[in-house]
């Protein structure tokens, strides 16, 4: 069950933005093996001057086309198959919308099974 968040600048159009999501969640059940539909993600768009991040750190220069993808899920994934998420994300995102590598940031978040609720207030 991953829930993906999805921040970036303020004025991106609404197909970009569906575009983003279709091209993480096509990453979360093609690469991280979560089940087909399981499609929880929130997109925030932000104004310049709340949307901070550092334009050099690690030699990597970014833009303010940077997009922060956040994905939270429970544990179980390889190392392998987190670093094939990094790059089928940055690679279908710079093929599919132009967006450059270096302006896509991704953690990956893992927890337990019991720190998820899906709803009715039941633990999974």
């Amino acid at each position: 069950m991953p829930f993906a968040r999805i921040d970036l600048a303020q004025g991106k159009t609404s197909e970009y933005r569906a575009t983003v999501a279709d091209v993480v969640y096509q990453g979360i059940v093609g690469v991280l093996k979560a089940p087909d539909g399981d499609r929880f993600m929130v997109i925030g768009e932000h104004k310049p001057d709340n949307f901070v991040y550092d334009p050099n750190f690690l030699d990597i220069k970014r833009t303010p086309d940077l997009i922060i993808i956040q994905v939270t899920s429970t544990v179980g994934n390889t190392k392998e198959q987190k670093v094939a998420f990094f790059r089928q994300i940055a690679d279908e995102l710079n093929r599919r919308l132009s967006v450059r590598r270096e302006d896509v940031f991704i953690s990956l978040v893992f927890v337990d099974r019991e720190d998820w609720s899906f709803g009715n207030g039941e633990p999974w």
